[in-house]
């Protein structure tokens, strides 16, 4: 195997590491290094207006309300409609719905129905049925809305250094809870948790992991790419020209072992973390088509063009190509 000499690459950069990579290859292969080019950066977010549902707004008179005094709604629908209910943040408001639609629900599948006169019968029948349905749209505005969320897939964002890594896997706990979260909405014996749901969100907004994570795909899928077409114009030399005097050049270091440790990792942290997401977005509504789109282009762990497919398969052509490349140079 082609041995990867990585001496004196800082730790905490990912692009020092893949750039020392290019200049050793390129010594070794008595070649000029190949030309690097700046990776893309990752697509704009889809726009408010684009990624969340438009819910029509539920309008009653207090009166009205207050008809139903027995199911408990009256101060809960007071609270959505003060001052700071108002501004409450999407994870507020969602929670708030939630609690709306439990009481909403548990009354009607009470006996008090039997207590209310004909016209409070019907409008709790149908405040019932609108929050029933419009609840799955609800969460999803909650998560989609929500600025955490947002800018978890920003674009002034960064590759991970080497180091960072580590941090995907109890990050993901947060994706983990809103998932849940989503699952249990009917279940009115499960209680979602205002400080842990907010906990979690403020994992999300602590940095750009989503971003961070595809940027770090795109710039190994672009630096394998260019070594692998410098590889490729070696093999294409004549017998005899190629790699004069490199044998001993293509043994196994430890700096090799190091590169090769550093793609296992995040190859492995961007699965676990955009499968984290994939199992979070299935157990919401269909979404817009925009953020379909959007997921298939960069959150798919199976379309061939998104990042870590496109960066899987540089990886397999790279090696490949060492392989051939360390037959043909001994």
């Amino acid at each position: 195997m082609l041995s990867l000499l990585l001496s004196g690459c800082s730790e905490g950069d990912s692009e020092a590491l893949l750039r020392d990579y290019h200049e050793r290859l390129a010594e070794t292969l008595s070649s000029e290094a190949p030309p690097r080019s700046p990776p893309g950066n990752i697509a704009a977010f889809p726009e408010r207006d684009q990624r969340l549902f438009e819910i029509a707004e539920t309008r009653e008179g207090m009166l009205d309300i207050y008809a139903l005094r027995e199911c408990h709604i009256a101060n809960l629908v007071a609270g959505r409609n003060n001052q700071l209910g108002k501004v409450a943040p999407p994870s507020q408001r969602w929670l708030y719905e939630l609690e709306l639609w439990r009481r909403l629900s548990g009354c009607w599948n009470s006996d008090v129905p039997d207590t209310l006169s004909d016209d409070s019968r019907e409008r709790l029948a149908r405040l019932t049925a609108t929050k029933t349905d419009q609840l799955p749209q609800v969460s999803w505005n909650a998560l989609f809305a929500s600025e955490e969320w947002v800018k978890s897939f920003s674009r002034a964002s960064s590759p991970l250094s080497p180091e960072a890594l580590v941090e995907v896997e109890p990050r993901s706990a947060a994706l983990g809870y809103l998932r849940e979260t989503t699952l249990h909405q009917f279940d009115r014996d499960w209680t979602a948790d205002s400080a842990t749901l907010e906990g979690h969100f403020k994992t999300l907004q602590e940095r750009p992991l989503s971003a961070e994570l595809l940027r770090t795909l795109l710039l190994a899928e672009q630096r394998l790419t260019e070594a692998s077409t410098l590889m490729a114009q070696t093999l294409d030399q004549e017998a005899g020209v190629a790699c004069p005097g490199a044998t001993d050049d293509l043994a196994d270091t430890p700096e090799a072992t190091r590169l090769a440790a550093w793609l296992d990792d995040l190859e492995h942290a961007a699965r676990h973390w955009l499968e984290a997401i994939d199992a979070l977005l299935e157990v919401h509504v269909a979404p817009p088509p925009a953020v379909t789109d959007y997921r298939r282009d960069w959150l798919s762990l199976t379309h061939p063009e998104a990042p870590l497919q496109a960066f899987a398969a540089a990886r397999d052509r790279h090696a490949a190509l060492r392989q051939r490349l360390a037959r043909h140079c001994r």
